[in-house]
């Protein structure tokens, strides 16, 4: 039996007794009760190696991977393409350029955000895995949690009945956090641009039964079924009310990662995260995450299940600022890992 220690008051907690390895189907049942309560767990020093991180996380569903995202012949640290790179080092093993295309994207992380709002498909689980994290005390060794469920219950009645009455769709694109986090790389970038994806703001969270603001930095405008798209102030204004409301203090803790081999995993369908001050610095941070892709009835919201999933690439010293990419790509190539 698996113990769960609270983290925060309403949500968060640490899982003693697992080992992900070998858990059983009834362990793995005690995670997924877990989680819909918590939102998000927090496993210590689990020693998994990257089959072994992949393959615990096809326990729980489909996943994704990132050929669309990355450019022909780019070079990978690692051969599972179900692997998204959270951290800050490059093929060769040495800390990205702050100048590169990788490192100004990477800025969009320190928002709080929803993985794969962006997507047709929403994503359930995420599970990332601290590789190498840098010197205590260094900076970089926490990730931030919003809890976005409890954030809706503390809203204010006519705002929430707004919520009800209007039924808001948002619409979503990785183009909107990119250029909040860093408006002059991303200055020729147009987020309206892009192809965008709808998922209701207001959803139940299907294993919990209860209501989500389904918001963060990929939230770029808004719409309603009965008059088509909302004026774009007055999306902004609430778009922004919401975001800042979520990752306000009371719905919001951080946690720090202890050693190599801790997992965090969380459900996008609850919560948001951000990387935590000085991930992206001078010290090596490898974290590797795996995105599981929601199987629930509504995990398309109204986009449709051909939608292809779109990628993203953007390198103004490349001449290439299209953005979103939704044809794959031609498979990375990885690097060997002795």
């Amino acid at each position: 039996m698996l113990t769960f220690t609270p983290i925060h008051s309403t949500f968060g907690a640490e899982v003693q007794g697992a080992d992900l390895a070998t858990l059983p189907d009834a362990g793995l049942q005690e995670v997924k009760t877990g989680i819909a309560k918590y939102g998000f767990l927090v496993f210590r020093d689990m020693g998994l190696d990257d089959d072994g991180h992949v393959a615990f996380s096809k326990r729980l569903g489909d996943l994704d991977n990132i050929a669309r995202f990355i450019t022909p012949g780019r070079k990978l640290r690692y051969s599972h393409v179900e692997l998204f790179d959270a951290g800050n080092m490059d093929a060769d093993g040495n800390v990205l350029d702050p100048d590169s295309a990788r490192a100004h994207q990477a800025k969009g992380n320190g928002i709080f955000h929803v993985d794969s709002s962006f997507n047709p498909r929403r994503a359930s689980y995420c599970l990332l895995r601290a590789v190498e994290l840098p010197p205590a005390g260094a900076g970089g060794n926490t990730t931030d949690f919003a809890d976005s469920r409890t954030a809706y219950d503390a809203l204010p009645t006519d705002l929430q009945q707004q919520l009800l009455k209007k039924n808001y769709i948002g619409r979503h694109c990785i183009a909107q956090s990119r250029k909040l986090a860093d408006p002059e790389f991303y200055h020729d970038l147009d987020p309206a641009s892009q192809p965008h994806m709808r998922h209701y703001i207001l959803q139940r969270h299907e294993p919990s039964g209860r209501l989500n603001l389904y918001v963060g930095a990929h939230l770029h405008s808004l719409e309603t079924e009965a008059s088509g798209l909302v004026d774009a102030d007055e999306s902004t204004r609430l778009i922004q009310q919401l975001n800042a409301h979520v990752s306000s203090a009371p719905f919001v803790t951080s946690v720090t990662w202890q050693q190599p081999g801790d997992i965090i995993m969380w459900d996008n369908r609850a919560v948001q995260h951000r990387a935590g001050d000085g991930s992206y610095g001078v010290h090596k941070r490898d974290m590797r995450r795996t995105t599981v892709h929601d199987d629930s009835p509504t995990a398309w919201g109204l986009n449709a299940t051909s939608t292809a999933m779109p990628g993203f690439v953007y390198d103004p010293t490349s001449g290439n600022t299209t953005g979103a990419i939704s044809a794959e790509l031609p498979a990375p190539v990885p690097v060997a890992v002795s």
